[in-house]
């Protein structure tokens, strides 16, 4: 842990993704109390207004503050992605977990059932079931995380294939305890470093994920605003109403690229290569 900290304090880009993420969470635990209006609001007499004091942001197509709009929709693209990725983990840790412990016909099933769904289009994937189901935040966050737990599937079964045979793991058995307290007590503990560098660069994807789908109308409905809802508004008045599309692409672009600058740094603070190195 010490060299983990010491590596990821001196990553100045790391720094920065944690410092972006930490404002939008702080934006999205204080949505109720530092939202000017209420996001749901429908002013016929403010409609596409430009930014100005009373709108910094602007207002959209109904007259409701852009800004409110987007000081709740962090607090829903934060949600679909932590949890639709902490599902994705739950799942492909314990199949890459038995997968890599058991081995033999149980590995050999598994593994296969990992390379069918890779070669299913991840995206048209989730488009077939969201078109099946009801479109809402919930079915979203379990469709994403269900469709995307392979790689680390993948990870982990990688990390417990190498841990199995470490001395520690044969102590336990020597010891006499069962599969799955070893499993579950020994090597898994020590096989999350990469599903975190995969958790982290992953809550990124999803956020795009649920933007796209909410940007094709089949993500979060109306009137619950989203930074893909407030595109989907914005790309039929981008020619009159240029900040409908640049203020909720721009935290898209931000929420993803701190995630992705916070995961590289994680993932170079916990390489043993790198570790050595300094």
């Amino acid at each position: 842990m010490r060299w983990f900290w010491k590596g990821l304090l001196e990553n100045r880009l790391a720094l920065a993704g944690a410092v972006v993420l930490v404002f939008l969470c702080i934006v999205a635990i204080l949505a109720p109390w530092i939202s000017p209006y209420d996001p749901a609001r429908i002013n016929p007499h403010a409609v596409l207004l430009p930014p100005s004091w009373s709108h910094p942001l602007g207002t959209d197509n109904l007259g409701r503050d852009l800004l409110s709009r987007m000081i709740w929709g962090t607090r829903i693209s934060l949600e679909v992605g932590v949890i639709s990725v902490g599902i994705a983990c739950v799942v492909g840790t314990l199949v890459g977990g038995v997968a890599g412990f058991y081995g033999g016909w149980v590995d050999s099933m598994l593994m296969r059932l990992v390379d069918v769904m890779l070669c299913f289009p991840t995206f048209f994937l989730i488009l077939a079931v969201i078109a099946v189901l009801e479109p809402s935040i919930w079915n979203i966050m379990v469709v994403i995380g269900i469709t995307s737990w392979m790689g680390i599937a993948r990870l982990v079964r990688a990390e417990v294939l190498t841990l199995r045979e470490r001395e520690f793991v044969l102590a336990a058995r020597a010891l006499g305890l069962s599969k799955g307290r070893i499993l579950l007590r020994h090597i898994l503990p020590n096989a999350l470093a990469p599903v975190l560098v995969a958790a982290t660069l992953g809550v990124g994807a999803a956020i795009l994920t649920e933007s796209a789908l909410s940007f094709l109308g089949i993500g979060v409905q109306p009137p619950t605003p989203s930074w893909g809802s407030i595109l989907a508004v914005g790309k039929d008045y981008i020619e009159v109403a240029w900040w409908l599309s640049l203020f909720p692409g721009l935290a898209i672009l931000v929420a993803v690229l701190g995630y992705n600058l916070l995961g590289e740094g994680i993932r170079d603070a916990v390489d043993p290569r790198l570790r050595r190195s300094r």
